[in-house]
């Protein structure tokens, strides 16, 4: 498990960037916390620089945006997802659990 931070240090419509195998961006949505690959698949962008909407994130280079719960890009011209990795909360405490490797589902495959 990787430590973030203070669960109120991470107020709603922000981030926050740990390192874990590869960087990883942590967002709180409204009370949600979801975390994901922080790098951009279409260029070496921080996705926690981004634009948090809803349950997706904007790139802040080119505007490829990807959904939070997935890591599935929502167009180009990022076409590849990112990793979702689980978030918990321990007496106020953010951990998150790196996954290994991407969700079939955000790849498309069944």
């Amino acid at each position: 498990m990787i430590f973030v931070g203070e669960l109120a240090d991470l107020p709603p419509g922000e981030s926050a960037r740990v390192q874990g195998e590869a960087p990883i961006a942590v967002f709180n949505v409204d009370g949600e916390l979801f975390a994901i690959d922080d790098t951009c698949t279409h260029q070496d962008a921080s996705l926690s620089d981004g634009w948090l909407e809803g349950c997706a994130v904007e790139c802040p280079l080119h505007a490829a945006c990807f959904d939070l719960r997935t890591g599935r890009p929502s167009g180009p011209p990022a076409k590849k997802p990112v990793r979702t990795h689980q978030v918990s909360v321990d007496d106020g405490l953010i951990y998150v659990l790196e996954s290994t490797r991407v969700d079939a589902a955000a790849e498309g495959v069944s």
